[in-house]
């Protein structure tokens, strides 16, 4: 692939601008992360924003935190004066942000932060102690008016089940970006249903059977009713991270599209895989290699066009750590 094409094929992503190594910590420091400059950009168009730089708070800057009660929106102030409210300064931006980037896929957050931080950000009461956690002022913003949006925290993909959950999801989002929301139609979205039927399945099997009945009698309703529906459904399904016990049920449906076609002891040899990997002896790549080798030969354009085969380059390796 020319540098030319692999441009225009990266996923365009978002990600917190110290994370790249920019100097726009209060501090005036950074907190490049390797693995997504080193790794994911060769697949990932970046887009580094930073907040609190685009509100104008400069570096170095006081310090902000999050102060409120339990329940309330809390207020965005400086740690040292807290007349300094920078509130509707960052509301401004986030909103001007979701504005001009809809077409992101992800977006990369940096732990901790009172902007960018995904949860377990102190919020403090009016007398500095300590009051509850919460996620960081943007990071709301992007959940309220931008749910479909996979994010995650930089820090947490260190965690190999988080860190493949959340590039699965960007490029499923990706997937219905490219080929449901640029060319909307009952068929698109059916379509695009099928190929991540089983990808589906393995992240939350109840969603996977209430899309099915819902797509059933879509044709009755407005598409983009439907289309919006099924996308906020989808996603939030992905969320939620595939457990040993629900890949093997995922892999045991793709099996049994084999089962005709195979001898005893071929048919023998996947099903210990499977299993092997059910109990913990084995990564997900091994029963996915064994089974993607005889479809190759024996599956259906159907089975063979799951996106749960392969739902992210293999070159990342992602699914030899899960």
């Amino acid at each position: 692939m020319t540098e030319q094409a692999a441009s225009r094929d990266a996923i365009p992503v978002g990600i917190s601008a110290c994370l790249m190594g920019e100097q726009v910590r209060y501090n005036g420091g950074h907190k490049r992360s390797r693995y997504c400059l080193e790794v994911l950009a060769e697949r990932f168009a970046f887009e580094p924003f930073c907040p609190e730089l685009e509100a104008g708070l400069g570096v170095p800057r006081e310090p902000i935190r999050l102060v409120g009660a339990p329940g309330e929106a809390p207020r965005v102030v400086g740690t040292v004066d807290p007349s300094l409210d920078v509130t509707e300064r960052l509301a401004e931006v986030r909103r001007d942000f979701i504005a001009r980037h809809r077409h992101l896929r992800g977006f990369i957050l940096m732990k901790g932060s009172p902007s960018c931080g995904l949860e377990r950000v102190k919020v403090y009461r009016e007398n500095g102690m300590p009051s509850h956690s919460d996620a960081g002022a943007f990071v709301r913003e992007l959940r309220h008016h931008f749910p479909e949006l996979p994010l995650e925290e930089e820090a947490r993909m260190n965690d190999a089940v988080l860190r493949e959950n959340f590039i699965t999801r960007v490029y499923a989002y990706d997937d219905w970006k490219r080929r449901v929301e640029a060319n909307p139609s009952y068929h698109e979205l059916l379509q695009f249903h099928s190929r991540q039927k089983y990808l589906l399945m393995a992240h939350h099997v109840e969603t996977y059977r209430e899309l099915g009945r819902y797509l059933a009698e879509s044709s009755r309703r407005p598409l983009d009713a439907v289309m919006g529906h099924y996308l906020r459904r989808f996603m939030a399904a992905l969320g939620r991270p595939a457990t040993r016990k629900t890949h093997a049920n995922a892999l045991m449906h793709v099996f049994g599209f084999l089962r005709e076609a195979l001898d005893g002891e071929t048919r023998q040899d996947l099903l210990a895989a499977i299993e092997d990997y059910r109990l913990g002896h084995v990564p997900l790549a091994v029963p996915i290699r064994l089974l993607d080798h005889y479809l190759k030969r024996h599956g259906s354009d159907y089975i063979r066009g799951q996106t749960y085969l392969d739902p992210h380059p293999y070159e990342l390796g992602l699914r030899n750590a899960i």
